[in-house]
């Protein structure tokens, strides 16, 4: 796991790196830059902003109304996250960024998020499974035999395996 995280976050750098480049020759050094303080300007004054709005369901919770709780601590996680991918340079990081403070995608991010992590929980499938089968020579005779009895039908009710009930005439003779 720890080898895939850095291969992402080196994958990541890479792509923040060539999306910084293009974007100076598109625009320019100067106007690049100033972007990338506005866009960290922007994180610093959204996520103060949206932590602002996420504190008062906790205040109104603190004086004894309901509260969300999974739905405001989720929220208060993505929004401390956008954050910060604002506040560090790099563009792609700030779309990412604004998608999580952004309250109308907000919701978009936090089922994504939910949905990875529950694929990755393997509380749900990840998608479709195919299995392929193969028969084994032998793996059928692996299984206990069955009798067969033949005759008269005997009624009765079987508890754990054995027959219960049966009555006087359960089983024919010779069984």
């Amino acid at each position: 796991m720890g080898h895939r995280v850095r291969v992402l976050a080196g994958l990541w750098a890479l792509a923040e790196v060539a999306v910084f480049v293009l974007v100076v020759s598109w625009i320019g050094v100067g106007a690049t830059v100033l972007a990338a303080l506005a866009t960290t300007v922007l994180g610093w004054t959204l996520m103060a902003r949206q932590l602002k709005d996420l504190a008062a369901p906790l205040r109104s919770r603190a004086r004894g109304g309901p509260l969300q709780r999974g739905r405001t601590i989720g929220d208060g996680g993505l929004v401390a996250v956008g954050g910060a991918l604002m506040v560090l340079p790099g563009f792609l990081g700030d779309v990412v960024g604004l998608l999580c403070l952004l309250p109308p995608t907000r919701p978009l991010v936090r089922a994504a998020v939910g949905r990875g992590l529950a694929v990755r929980l393997g509380l749900v499938a990840a998608g479709p499974v195919r299995v392929r089968s193969t028969r084994v020579p032998g793996a059928a005779s692996a299984r206990p035999p069955v009798r067969v009895i033949e005759g008269e039908v005997a009624e009765g009710e079987v508890v754990e395996g054995a027959v219960v009930d049966a009555g006087p005439r359960a089983w024919p003779s010779g069984a």
